[in-house]
């Protein structure tokens, strides 16, 4: 099976750094639920480490997530995947590893948005679009990240799809620097919501909108008023609510294999 942006859902739950309210944040095990679950989109962060690989890591550190110390773009890949970052979360985790960006796009099935957060300009651009060209994710994944970075993506291919925070968008036109035909997805906070809708009306854009304390029955509010995507990291509750409105658990599709 092929797939396009045109066969991706146009509404949902987006996976905070995967079904992080039960399972570690940014590994794989996080990732695989949120699919089980049916999100519609999944979200993550990736970092440099020392020899300039991709991890997933959302803090500058490794310590919060992991049994380890020290700071991530200090530390090597060998050592990084030495570490165990799932025991922190329950025992029941204990020895799942940091991911590298390309190990998680492997698992991704290939009808669920990819929301790539990045830390890092020209370098972070540049890497994470040659990756998602050579996992064949550019009808699905995109980059939330500066516009320094941005620009080094859509110069390695102009296809590459850009998320953007509201501010961010606001002052650095962030719409200007995308060809006309691509998707730009909108990150909107709950004091920027009713303003960052009201202002951003446009078929090729698409409204995230993140909050940790969202409720089944604030849904409803959501949707209604514009917002294409709920990003959560409760996703078991939030993916049941969401039938209410027509919108169902996503059923993964994978590409087939040569």
């Amino acid at each position: 099976m092929s797939a396009s942006s045109r066969d991706l859902p146009t509404r949902g739950i987006c996976a905070y750094r995967g079904a992080s309210n039960t399972y570690p944040e940014n590994t794989r095990a996080a990732f695989r639920e949120a699919i089980r679950l049916g999100a519609h989109m999944i979200e993550m962060d990736v970092c440099f480490t020392k020899d300039r690989q991709l991890v997933l890591m959302h803090d500058v550190t490794v310590d919060h997530t992991t049994n380890g110390s020290g700071t991530v773009s200090e530390l090597t890949l060998e050592e990084i995947k030495r570490l165990d970052a799932g025991s922190w979360k329950s025992s029941q985790f204990e020895g799942e590893e940091v991911p590298t960006l390309e190990e998680v796009l492997q698992i991704m099935p290939i009808n669920i948005w990819i929301d790539i957060h990045l830390r890092g300009g020209r370098e972070a651009g540049e890497r994470v679009a040659q990756t998602i060209i050579e996992q064949e994710r550019l009808h699905q994944a995109f980059l939330a990240c500066d516009p320094e970075a941005a620009t080094a993506a859509l110069n390695i291919d102009s296809r590459i799809m850009i998320g953007s925070m509201y501010q961010r968008f606001l002052k650095e036109n962030i719409r200007e620097m995308i060809v006309d035909n691509n998707q730009l997805f909108l990150i909107l906070f709950k004091s920027d919501l009713a303003q960052g809708i009201h202002e951003s009306k446009d078929n090729n854009i698409s409204i995230l909108y993140y909050d940790p304390v969202i409720l089944p029955n604030d849904l409803s509010g959501l949707f209604n008023a514009g917002v294409h995507f709920v990003v959560s990291p409760n996703v078991d509750v939030l993916v049941k609510a969401a039938r209410k409105h027509g919108i169902r658990p996503l059923k993964p599709y994978y590409a087939a294999k040569a």
